[in-house]
């Protein structure tokens, strides 16, 4: 539960005009202790202004004791012996380093994370943690690290995986997980995340070249797949129109020999030679 008590400070344009008075009485009552003591607690009371920003505020201590936290904005008057401590209220952006980590299949990669943050307890920022934007840092890494082992970088199936979420294709979803992992740590620091996202993601230095070689390998054959079935169509399609048109007779052996050679002509990365028969079917 929070702490966080709101504190009505004093409007410190009215006590200007006081702090005035109180130094004009002391010169002209200077020749009497009187005029010495206004001129020392007019002095003593300069100390208490406090300017608040927008989006600011103001964790105010007294002997170590939290008195309250200031969030309205503009010129105020404090106790002046109350201890001032600035606290931001805006939202922060959070660029993490690079980590590299081990997906859920142990492959190492490089990760990183974009973090969106701002304080709204003042009192667990100050109080709850020892700097809490070193502890925005230290959790936001630790929470990276905890994702990436949950999820693998990407699906293959000669591995006989079938995840539905991956680092690489699953975006809103990795972005969702880490946004409630990383609120879930930084709660107790009355921290509020924004926005959290995956900035940066790849396969460490050392097995880059090879996973790209398997995914360039798998591409080509989910291609290869592809065309050997539309071949097939073709081919049915070819055999069926001659037969239906009485074009040529053709027995078995031909028909074999007709879809060897579609099948090359269809499934070969290379263009076809063709080869022109000026004879008959036979030759």
């Amino acid at each position: 539960m929070s702490n966080e008590k709101n504190y009505s400070p004093i409007n410190g344009y009215l006590m200007i005009l006081v702090i005035l008075i109180l130094l004009m009485g002391g010169v002209a009552l200077l020749r009497i202790y009187l005029g010495i003591f206004l001129i020392i607690l007019g002095v003593l009371c300069l100390a208490g202004f406090v300017l608040v920003n927008p989006n600011g505020s103001r964790v105010l201590l007294l002997f170590g004791k939290y008195v309250g936290t200031i969030k309205k904005n503009v010129f105020f008057w404090v106790n002046p012996f109350f201890t001032k401590k600035k606290i931001s209220l805006r939202a922060s952006n959070f660029d993490s380093e690079r980590l590299k980590v081990n997906d859920k299949l142990g492959n190492p990669v490089m990760i990183s994370t974009i973090l969106v943050w701002r304080v709204t307890d003042t009192y667990k920022a100050a109080f709850e943690v020892d700097d809490y934007q070193n502890f925005v840092r230290v959790q936001t890494d630790a929470a990276v690290r905890k994702l990436a082992s949950m999820y693998p970088y990407d699906n293959f199936a000669d591995e006989g995986l079938d995840e539905d979420i991956t680092l690489r294709s699953s975006v809103n979803e990795v972005s969702e997980a880490l946004e409630t992992e990383v609120q879930e740590r930084l709660a107790m620091a009355g921290i509020e995340v924004l926005e959290a996202r995956i900035g940066y993601l790849a396969y460490a230095q050392e097995i880059a070249n090879a996973m790209l070689k398997r995914q360039q390998a798998t591409a080509i054959v989910a291609a290869r797949h592809k065309i050997v079935e539309g071949a097939v169509s073709m081919v049915e399609m070819a055999l069926h129109e001659l037969s239906k048109k009485e074009l040529v007779t053709l027995d078995e052996e031909r028909k074999a020999a007709m879809v060897s050679n579609l099948m090359v002509v269809l499934c070969s990365d290379k263009d076809a030679s063709p080869i022109v028969n000026a004879g008959t079917l036979n030759h």
